[in-house]
């Protein structure tokens, strides 16, 4: 079911956020900005009071220091929100293993809900979302930004046109550098049972894209595995020294390449460095120590429904960062390049042999390879390749006639963890999931 972008009597929507970090910035600064006119955020749900009066700050920037803030809640208080506020649409952007209680909580009162990937992180978690979307007349929609991105759609309108017949395989690389791979290992992210590892956080955009473009759905998953360069057993087998819990105890730590300095930026200074005295929580974790339970090389085999099969790999310590994608089709081949950090270097200008940019080829049997224009969307405040801008339109002023189907909603979402929670259970048994064996909901409508 689609979220509405208007209340009955064209008004704008009243939403309440959840969760107030980072991630929060892309939704609430769209609300208060480009997509005011349909939406403003009426209530923060957080344990953190610091964050909470960082997005008052914005609130004020934007719309005059006397505007009315937002009411604030803590997580405890939810239902409160629901009843006393009563939000027509609930952003979910809290940490993932929360998502499905708020996510259960808002379907239940009737609030739309929108919410950050992953779904949730657990086959426990997933089934009980399951059931409370059944049972709600609320819609929900999954924030897919990948899919939005000028290069991916590009990828989506060849196979759909048929530019290489049927597709047979795929063959998906994706790569994280040293400093954004590094992050997951800083972070509660560290964790498996919080974030679902990067098989559920990071590759349930990868398995979208993957599901999206073949339109197809997952049906048997093998996984092979682990952590092979963070963690303190790998620093300790290279010969590391002894390191701080933090990167801020750590007197050297302008010349370590894996420190974070959470002072030098403003936005981490102020919603993480000064708020950890409210929750307690370290952003800047060493991400050579002790208590890491997620992995960072992983291989994954997935054969699709019609036959299709995937095979992905996701390396979390690459010197550059980016993806390359190549179809296999019964008409020829189609490969695409995306070099999204070149290096990590003194001189951020010196990109060396790999430069940043997108490379499209396309080879149809017996005829030369032809190289096709590669859109590349703004970045910055529009990032994801563009795809950023183009996503926030269809969730907040609602989805329009979109012939490549990019709007994500309940299936959508459960197909992309799908994957990763087989893969996770293939990884602690040796054998392939049969992804049915989960008892998700994959098959339904394509579109919300």
């Amino acid at each position: 079911m689609a979220v509405n972008p208007t209340i009955p009597g064209g008004g704008p929507r009243r939403y309440a956020v959840v969760g107030t970090g980072s991630r929060a910035q892309l939704y609430v600064d769209a609300l208060l900005t480009t997509h005011a006119d349909v939406g403003a955020p009426v209530a923060w749900c957080d344990v953190n009071g610091t964050r909470m009066s960082y997005y008052d700050e914005r609130v004020r920037v934007a719309k005059g220091p006397d505007a009315p803030l937002p009411r604030r809640y803590g997580p405890d208080d939810f239902g409160a929100l629901l009843e006393e506020v009563r939000p027509d649409g609930v952003i979910v952007t809290s940490p993932d293993w929360t998502h499905d209680r708020y996510v259960i909580a808002a379907l239940a009162h009737g609030s739309d809900v929108v919410v950050e990937k992953p779904l949730t992180v657990s086959v426990d978690k997933a089934r009980a979302i399951a059931d409370a979307a059944r049972e709600s007349r609320a819609g929900l929609v999954m924030t897919f930004n990948y899919r939005y991105s000028p290069r991916n759609s590009t990828v989506k309108q060849l196979i759909r046109d048929g530019a290489i017949g049927d597709v047979t395989s795929v063959h998906f690389e994706w790569v994280l550098d040293t400093s954004h791979g590094a992050d997951y290992f800083r972070r509660w992210h560290r964790l498996k049972d919080r974030s679902g590892g990067l098989l559920v956080h990071k590759a349930a955009h990868h398995f979208d894209l993957v599901n999206w473009w073949l339109d197809d759905v997952p049906a048997t998953v093998f996984a092979l595995g682990g952590l092979r360069f963070y963690g303190a057993e790998n620093a300790k087998a290279r010969g590391l020294g002894p390191r701080p819990a933090r990167s801020r105890d750590d007197a050297g730590r302008a010349a370590d390449p894996f420190a974070l300095d959470l002072a030098a930026d403003d936005t981490l200074r102020r919603l993480y460095l000064e708020a950890e005295g409210d929750d307690g929580y370290v952003r800047d974790q060493d991400v050579f120590g002790e208590g890491i339970t997620i992995e960072d090389n992983l291989s994954v085999l997935v054969g699709y429904e019609r036959g299709a099969t995937l095979s992905y790999a996701l390396n979390a310590h690459s010197p550059w960062e980016g993806y390359r994608v190549a179809f296999n089709g019964t008409a020829g081949r189609l490969e695409i390049e995306v070099v999204e950090s070149a290096h990590r270097a003194p001189d951020p200008g010196d990109e060396g042999v790999r430069r940043k940019g997108t490379r499209i080829v396309l080879q149809r049997h017996w005829e030369p390879a032809v190289e096709l224009p590669a859109p590349d969307g703004p970045h910055g405040a529009h990032g994801h390749g563009g795809g950023d801008r183009l996503l926030l339109d269809d969730v907040f002023r609602g989805p329009g006639d979109d012939p490549l189907g990019r709007p994500a909603g309940t299936v959508d979402g459960f197909r992309s963890i799908a994957v990763g929670l087989a893969g996770n259970e293939s990884l602690a048994t040796g054998r392939p999931v049969a992804v049915a064996s989960l008892g998700l909901p994959l098959h339904g409508p394509e579109r919300p």
